[in-house]
Formats: C-alpha cells, structure tokens, sequence
C-alpha cells in the first residue's frame, strides 16, 4: 500500500499508512506547538487526540 496524503495547516504530507496525529504533526514540523498549548482539530472542528488515526486527504489543523 502506498502513501497516504494528509494536510496538516494546509501543508499536504505523505505519510504511510497507520501513521498518527503525532506523526503528522513530526513531519510537518509543528510537535512543539502542542506544548505551547495549541490543539489539533479536523475539518468540522472536532478535536483529534495524538494517537488518532489519519486517512487519506484529510485535513487537520492547530488552533
């Protein structure tokens, strides 16, 4: 199975498949923003926890 394209601030990763939140958030950069406080929410603004899983295109956000 092939990557998976995830957008994280509307900065598209690939990822391979299983991979987390937390992993996205490694990839692009931005782990440390949880530790300032910042949370990590999906498109519809529900809140995702570190350990969600990702699927193809979809899009999360820190706020």
């Amino acid at each position: 199975m092939g990557a998976v394209k995830i957008y994280v601030n509307e900065i598209e990763i690939e990822l391979l498949p299983g991979m987390t939140v937390r992993h996205a958030l490694i990839h692009a950069g931005l782990l440390k923003e949880i530790e300032k406080g910042k949370k990590v929410y999906d498109r519809w603004d529900n809140e995702l926890g570190l350990d969600g899983a990702l699927s193809d295109g979809m899009f999360i956000a820190l706020k």
